[in-house]
């Protein structure tokens, strides 16, 4: 084998590895705003929740004490002055934050015992308004639970690929944080989704 042969096969072998990381890089980075989107879907579905929380808390179709108990449930897990929720900041890579996680559990948790017993959930039901604010209820909070297993999917999927021996070794990740998911509380009553 000539030096030149030598050359060209180190050169083609340096190609492929450039070309190789550059696919890896451009994969993991669209790993990371897939996380950071799913993490604003997430967001946007969990505020939805609370307003409509907040809706039937407002209606007054609950009894006073779990009217009051929801609509502060709901309003401490919607007043969030969390990371912001600006494409291309890392904000998306920390979950929601330990506290908003307590904030959004909590008012599942209220939610549950206010709406747990079936005969209470077929009460409101039956007055006016009372199927509709539930249905709506039922909706987002589907959609919350849909959303933050997307977001749980995309992050183990980011945290997959950052693994890999070539990724950390060429630092391909960059000055990303790692992606976090979000841990909360988002068990429906059973006789709400019905």
């Amino acid at each position: 084998m000539t030096w030149s042969e030598i050359v060209l096969v180190a050169l083609v072998a340096a190609a492929v590895v450039v070309w190789l990381a550059w696919v890896s890089a451009s994969r993991l980075d669209r790993l990371h705003r897939k996380v950071a989107a799913s993490r604003i879907a997430l967001d946007s579905q969990l505020v939805r929740r609370s307003s409509a929380a907040i809706d039937l808390a407002a209606s007054g179709l609950l009894d006073p004490a779990s009217a009051v108990l929801v609509a502060d449930a709901a309003f401490a897990a919607s007043d969030d002055d969390g990371p912001v929720t600006s494409p291309g900041e890392a904000l998306a890579m920390d979950g929601l934050g330990s506290e908003r996680e307590r904030a959004e559990s909590e008012l599942s948790a209220t939610l549950r015992s206010a709406l747990g017993d079936p005969e209470v959930v077929a009460a409101l039901r039956a007055r006016p308004p009372g199927d509709e604010l539930l249905a709506a209820l039922a909706a987002a909070w589907y959609r919350a639970q849909l959303a933050r297993r997307f977001h749980n999917e995309a992050v183990a999927q980011a945290q997959r690929v950052r693994r890999h021996r070539w990724v950390r070794f060429l630092h391909l990740a960059g000055h990303a944080p790692v992606p976090h998911t979000v841990e909360l509380d988002d068990q429906m009553p059973d006789g709400l989704g019905a």
